[in-house]
């Protein structure tokens, strides 16, 4: 049975998202890439583009399922900014009656490398030895969106 994954890595400036599809044991790459929100402009009007932007990705890519990134705590007027985003996009997902599922950056790492707090580069060599990359892939909220959603694929 084929089965469409959306992973998401919820950010303001750049919100990752990464489309894989799977057929019983086979994995594919679809797409990946970022919704980008220019720095200078007002908040409403960047939630608005991730607001409108992600429609648009849910409307190309059709997943069966939505994996996202729970958000993590690093710098308190960053995290608001980015909570404000992650609810942009809960808002988005519940519109178009997709399943959820969550995950932490520990998990993430631990599905990915076996080790819960292994680094980025860790991550994203996982990523792309599990789609035979030649390179990693970029930019690194895409990556992080894709390992999201190979998370969601090996946790099945």
């Amino acid at each position: 049975m084929t089965k469409y994954i959306l992973g998401l890595d919820p950010g303001l400036a750049s919100l990752g998202f990464g489309s894989i599809c799977t057929d019983n044991d086979r994995l594919k790459l679809l797409d990946y890439g970022i919704i980008q929100t220019p720095a200078k402009t007002d908040v409403g009007q960047r939630l608005q583009i991730i607001y409108d932007d992600l429609h648009q990705v849910i409307t190309s890519h059709k997943p069966d399922l939505v994996a996202i990134e729970k958000l993590f705590f690093y710098r308190m007027g960053n995290t608001i900014l980015v909570a404000q985003a992650r609810g942009v996009v809960l808002l988005v997902l519940a519109q178009h009656e997709l399943p959820i599922i969550e995950y932490t950056p520990a998990q993430i790492k631990l599905a990915l490398t076996g080790y819960g707090a292994a680094d980025k580069t860790a991550v994203q060599e996982a990523v792309a030895r599990e789609f035979g990359l030649a390179s990693l892939p970029r930019p690194d909220d895409a990556a992080d969106a894709l390992a999201v959603a190979l998370t969601a694929w090996f946790q099945r």
